[in-house]
């Protein structure tokens, strides 16, 4: 081994390294509870956590100071990893300690693929709906959809962190360019009092659609986890013969905006991302239970018909509180309901690396296990030994020694 990477491999399996380590992850949650007043926990958890550095806004300029919370964590496994490879010396009577290490590291595995590949998104059904897709919580796409066959929808969809870099977007299924004209994260949209003149200033206005007659005025991000931000977004669709028009599109809008290009009918508008599933869920049945003689919530359930696009699967399935339902990949778990009982809200959770978090524990109890029964029978097997070891024979007593009579000294008188 080379004098370089005797020195890496000193530097990982270092102890102070650790102390560093979980130093900084002190300071990172810390900074990040703090923080969470301003930015709420999903935007926390972007910026401190699921990220490699953490930036701050100085005048208008994003600047790095200090790692993030995959960095630190990243830097954490690779020195548990590195300590458990060159410093541990296994022999039978630490396999307890081996393991529990080991499953220490697929715990850090796991929340490092979790922060990865995790999707969360929501399912709403009305009482006899029938949905295929399910909708993410904070993400956003621009749809456009051409309708001119009544059988069949043909949609693209432009995720909305497009529309934020304010970039020109060419599909070839569009007829026309979509040029983003301003993007707001979260807005407060007002109608315009009938008569008043169409607001001035350098943000852009709509020209086409409903938007003609609202005001969309940017607001802060909320912080409330039970709250939502509602974004708007300018956008102005440009053909060959010329520009069609400027739309605004925003949730916030009951319903999307109709318009022609092409000879052809399109719809556009701002909805959340959705993420198509390979079957059907329809709603039976929702219950909500509750304690006898009081309004206190016992029990939420769903019954709902599963029906696969191949046609292989055709079944009821019951979702209730900590008793979700897995099929292809994802997890629907009983979330919400609304409308007075006749809608449930089911979270739909796509994670592959979920089963991460039970190995894990079950090798680290394995481990403690095993290895405080190693020692327990260790200290049992030493406590037998010692009593089954014959008696040293007592020493035989000392005779006692009787004092000499001391010889008498004559005094003068």
């Amino acid at each position: 081994m080379t004098s370089h990477l005797r020195t890496l491999r000193d530097l990982l399996v270092s102890l102070r390294l650790t102390i560093v380590l979980l130093a900084l992850s002190l300071v990172l949650v810390f900074a990040a509870t703090l923080d969470q007043v301003n930015l709420g926990i999903w935007a926390v958890q972007a910026k401190f956590f699921r990220s490699f550095v953490v930036y701050l806004d100085f005048g208008g300029l994003a600047l790095p100071v200090f790692p993030g919370g995959y960095t630190i964590g990243g830097l954490l496994l690779a020195n548990l990893t590195a300590a458990f490879v060159f410093r541990f010396k296994f022999t039978w009577r630490r396999t307890g300690i081996a393991l529990s290490h080991l499953g220490l590291i697929v715990l850090l595995l796991g929340e490092l693929l979790t922060g990865l590949w995790q999707r969360d998104y929501r399912l709403r059904l009305d009482q006899g709906e029938t949905r295929n897709y399910a909708e993410s919580f904070r993400s956003y796409e621009l749809a456009l959809t051409d309708v001119t066959d009544p059988a069949f929808d043909d949609v693209v969809a432009v995720p909305a962190s497009r529309l934020a870099r304010r970039g020109e977007i060419q599909h070839p299924k569009l007829p026309f360019r979509v040029q983003a004209r301003a993007y707001y994260p979260n807005a407060l949209l007002q109608m315009r009092p009938a008569g008043a003149p169409a607001p001035s200033g350098p943000g852009p206005v709509a020209t086409q659609g409903i938007g003609q007659h609202i005001v969309a005025a940017p607001q802060p991000l909320v912080a409330d986890p039970n709250e939502l931000d509602l974004p708007a977004a300018f956008v102005e669709l440009v053909g060959p013969d010329g520009i069609l028009g400027t739309w605004l599109v925003s949730p916030q809008l009951a319903a999307p905006q109709e318009f022609t290009a092409a000879g052809r009918t399109w719809r556009v508008a701002l909805r959340p991302e959705r993420h198509y599933l390979s079957f059907r869920l329809t709603l039976l049945q929702f219950s909500h239970d509750r304690y006898p003689g009081t309004q206190i919530p016992k029990n939420f359930s769903s019954r709902v018909r599963l029906r696969s696009d191949d046609g292989h699967q055709d079944r009821e399935v019951l979702i209730a509180m900590n008793q979700p339902l897995r099929h292809d990949g994802l997890a629907f778990y009983q979330s919400g309901f609304e409308n007075n009982d006749r809608t449930t809200i089911l979270q739909v959770v796509s994670n592959p690396s979920w089963l991460f978090p039970y190995i894990a524990s079950g090798l680290m109890t394995l481990g403690l296990t095993l290895q405080f029964g190693i020692h327990l029978f260790g200290f049992i097997g030493g406590r037998r030994a010692a009593a089954a070891k014959p008696a040293a024979p007592a020493p035989a007593p000392v005779p006692a020694r009787s004092a000499a009579p001391r010889p008498s000294v004559p005094t003068c008188a």
